[in-house]
């Protein structure tokens, strides 16, 4: 669960960071951000934000935000029915952001999450800069990691079936639960 103030800090702060990477949002977008904690309790650790620009039936477009040194846990987008997965590509805006993709060990810039070394087996690791592009077929394991700058990414994917996402770490429940807002806040 996501206390109501850290949620909408790390949102603030994440508003801050797309503005500060050149684009543009609107009032709109800037209250369509969220904040994923997989469950986990430990957001600003192991969580994500997204602001989903468009979605339809076919495609999607995201902007995704990890603050310094935060983590999306290592997943994979499995087939759904008769769908063979979502397929991604990913394009770095700002910031320092490492990808970990199947293939030889090269982990050099990032860090596994204290504790986790069996939630994190990918560790063939692809340095993104800003305007760097990475494709992910349907299935493929990932996991991603900002560095000390923090990272603003583009998203765009196939249907979008994130809640059936499957990940390594089993203690993972993928539907965000946010603490009510005070009643003095809305």
């Amino acid at each position: 669960m996501i206390k109501f103030e850290e949620f909408k800090e790390v949102c603030e702060k994440s508003i801050e960071m797309i503005e500060a990477a050149g684009l543009l949002l609107t009032p709109e977008d800037k209250k369509k951000i969220t904040a994923a904690d997989f469950g986990l309790s430990n957001l600003k650790k192991e969580g994500i934000q997204i602001l989903t620009m468009f979605q339809t039936n076919r495609i999607a477009g995201k902007i995704l935000v990890l603050l310094p040194y935060q983590t999306e846990p290592e997943h994979w987008h499995p087939t759904v029915g008769n769908d063979p997965g979502k397929e991604e590509v990913i394009r770095a805006i700002s910031g320092d952001l490492y990808f970990y993709i199947p293939g030889k060990d090269n982990m050099k810039e990032g860090f596994i999450v204290e504790g986790k070394e069996a939630c994190y087996t990918m560790r063939n690791e692809v340095v993104m800069k800003p305007g760097d592009q990475l494709e992910l077929p349907a299935g493929t394991k990932h996991w991603f990691q900002a560095g000390e700058k923090g990272a603003v990414m583009y998203s765009f994917s196939t249907t979008v079936t994130d809640l059936m996402d499957q990940f390594t770490d089993s203690n993972i429940v993928r539907e965000t639960v946010i603490e009510e807002a005070p009643a003095d806040t809305e």
